[in-house]
């Protein structure tokens, strides 16, 4: 069974690239589940212009980059999307490249490591909605962490609850992520 935890920022200086590598101390020695960092970024997904609608591509898509996107998302059972606030809502880049996709993200899991001024939960109730249309099951805890009280001069300072915090949403994502692996 492979996670993918995937951050979800694009932008230079992102705060996403630490809390990901937070998330990926967490599942360190995790025998559950193999876990693998899926840099957004790093695919350089273009911007949906294809006359084909995604859902109706067949995972044959026109742009070798999101076709890269699509396999690795499609290796996954499951996911931890890292996730930023934007504007109050989720950030257009990873809508962008969770909309160039369609049946990759059919009937898995998915969980929420939010951040920004509000903790990021207002991205996260997005997503939660925007997930749903491919029948993706989220899970109920996420992690949503403050970028005025848990970001410093050091970086990305968590909390000390985060941990216990994200071992409840681990222990929600890898049951449920096995049932519906079947």
């Amino acid at each position: 069974m492979k996670i993918g935890i995937i951050i979800g920022s694009i932008r230079d200086g992102r705060a996403g690239q630490s809390v990901a590598d937070w998330v990926a101390t967490q599942v360190e020695g995790n025998t559950d589940a193999e876990f693998a960092v899926l840099d957004l970024r790093s695919f350089d997904v273009p911007l949906l212009t294809s006359a084909t609608i995604p859902g109706a591509a067949n995972k044959r898509y026109d742009d070798p980059r999101v076709t890269a996107w699509s396999q690795a998302v499609d290796a996954c059972d499951g996911f931890i999307f890292v996730t930023p606030e934007y504007n109050h809502s989720v950030p257009g880049g990873f809508k962008n490249a969770f909309d160039s996709l369609g049946m990759e993200w059919g009937g898995k899991t998915v969980a929420f490591v939010s951040y920004g001024a509000e903790a990021g939960v207002r991205a996260v109730e997005h997503w939660r909605q925007i997930v749903s249309n491919f029948s993706m099951v989220d899970v109920r805890q996420q992690v949503s962490v403050s970028l005025f009280t848990e970001f410093g001069p050091d970086g990305f300072a968590p909390n000390e609850r985060r941990a216990a915090e994200f071992q409840t949403l681990l222990g929600q994502l890898i049951p449920l992520t096995a049932k519906l692996r079947g």
